[in-house]
């Protein structure tokens, strides 16, 4: 076998570096008035990942360095939903960016090296691997909250993520570690076999597994391990809080999926429960928290952990209807968390940042489109049909309800009615109170595209959401089940 015929399944990543490298040095050479080079490039680099991605698509599933690496279709889909989530932030962001001095190419180079992170951690067949595109997408992600260096909250949002992420790092690490004690390997499918034959270490397994769990939650951001989630969000300016809270969730359910379900699924019977607790939890403080916050991304916050804690009930239902709607609802919650975000900066301008619910009073009278918009992504945030998030929550309460979880659904219910207190709310305050200020919304032809198109896809999937069920589904039977 050629070299060429190695390298394939990873052809995108490959590429991805390259350009990453490519842009480095050419911004260097590029005036700060032509950031749109550098824009350009980052697009066009996105752009022909995706092509690389759909050109070496093939069927069945491919391992490539030592089996470290798979190329499956359910690393394909993640990918180039995570190629679409990318771009969309970057042309949300752009103009925010620009009047704050932050339109640089090193905010956009570091994007795209967290991109290469997110897609190592979603093809990542070893421990290693998976390891490395976590660090990759994490120390990306500390530089990018620090990037507007003269702002004392994002400094410290900066300080916060940098701390609380190296120790779930070593969590993580330390898990793994017993992990490879237990069992004499750091490949998912060794280690699954290894404890399957009833060879490896029981009692080092179980802590092992307690550590990863633990790191694999921290990553996540969910309860008891959430608490730098709504600092962050808050500190980080808008556009590095909406690349946080979007694509790497992606990356996160991929992560969580090939440790839980590839490479510990024996051991079903100790993580099930940890998630369920994980979950509750989540949903209960993440609900209950938002309602009292003023501050529309520290609520926004919560409410990512309560998401969160969602995704994990479809994880621990097992089987292809629960990591298969698990699967949908961690890409609808991204679309969704791009909507809102993106409304955020729309309505910022220089000096000005549109964060708090005060600022969205009387909206409808000012746009009646933006209202428009805002109000199907809280719908869908809250789960009201006909918007997708309806869907999404259905399809993981039906996953659990099957899965013999009644208790669950009927508490994850529950939290669900006090959620959609807060995003009513936001509703409440645009169509029904007078707006604080009548100063004029100015945005760009793309960006108001962009956010029509994202607010009506909600409306969109939710009125024909079985194409992109079947896709998550099929993708899970082909990737996880059937290895």
């Amino acid at each position: 076998m050629d070299l060429m015929t190695k390298l394939m399944p990873a052809g995108a990543e490959i590429f991805l570096l390259i350009m990453a490298c490519v842009i480095l040095i050419a911004d260097l050479l590029i005036k700060q008035y032509s950031r749109m080079v550098t824009f350009s490039l980052v697009l066009f680099t996105l752009l022909g990942c995706l092509l690389i991605t759909v050109g070496t698509h093939a069927s069945g599933v491919t391992y490539a360095f030592g089996n470290m690496y798979v190329d499956d279709l359910m690393s394909d889909v993640l990918k180039l939903l995570t190629y679409i989530a990318v771009a969309m932030m970057l042309v949300y962001s752009r103009q925010y960016l620009a009047v704050r001095g932050l339109f640089s190419g090193e905010f956009m180079v570091l994007a795209l090296f967290a991109m290469l992170g997110m897609m190592v951690m979603i093809s990542a067949n070893h421990f290693l691997t998976l390891y490395l595109g976590l660090e990759l997408l994490s120390l990306s992600l500390y530089a990018m909250v620090a990037l507007q260096r003269d702002s004392a909250i994002a400094t410290e949002a900066a300080m916060k993520y940098f701390i609380l992420g190296a120790l779930a790092s070593g969590l993580l690490l330390y898990g793994m570690s017993m992990l490879y004690g237990a069992t004499g390997s750091l490949e998912l499918e060794a280690v699954s076999g290894a404890i399957l034959s009833g060879e490896a270490n029981q009692t080092l397994l179980v802590f092992g597994l307690a550590f990863v769990v633990s790191g694999l939650a921290f990553k996540l951001g969910v309860v008891p391990f959430h608490m730098w989630v709504p600092d962050v969000y808050h500190g980080a300016p808008t556009a590095m809080t909406m690349l946080i809270g979007s694509a790497p969730k992606l990356a996160a359910f991929a992560f969580v999926s090939r440790i839980l379900v590839e490479g510990l699924q024996p051991l079903v019977q100790h993580w099930s429960g940890m998630l369920a607790i994980l979950a509750v939890a989540s949903m209960a403080i993440g609900n209950i928290t938002a309602i009292a916050q003023t501050n529309l991304k520290r609520m926004l916050a919560y409410s990512t952990i309560a998401h969160m804690g969602f995704m994990l009930l479809g994880l621990l239902s097992g089987g292809i209807e629960g990591y298969g709607s698990a699967m949908f609802y961690a890409v609808i919650y991204v679309l969704m968390s791009l909507g809102a975000f993106g409304m955020i900066m729309l309505l910022s301008r220089e000096g000005f940042e549109a964060d708090t619910l005060g600022d969205f009073k009387g909206l409808n009278q000012r746009s009646p489109w933006l209202a428009f918009l805002m109000l199907l992504l809280m719908f869908s945030m809250a789960g009201v049909p006909p918007t997708v998030g309806f869907y999404a929550k259905f399809s993981v309460l039906n996953a659990v309800v099957q899965a013999g979880h009644i208790g669950l659904a009927v508490a994850a219910v529950l939290f669900s009615l006090i959620g959609a207190f807060y995003y009513l709310r936001i509703v409440k305050l645009m169509y029904f109170d007078t707006p604080e200020s009548h100063s004029p919304i100015i945005f760009g032809q793309d960006t108001v595209l962009l956010i029509s198109i994202n607010g009506l896809g909600v409306l969109l999937l939710g009125l024909l959401p079985g194409s992109l069920m079947s896709v998550c589904a099929v993708s899970i039977q082909q990737s996880l089940l059937l290895h």
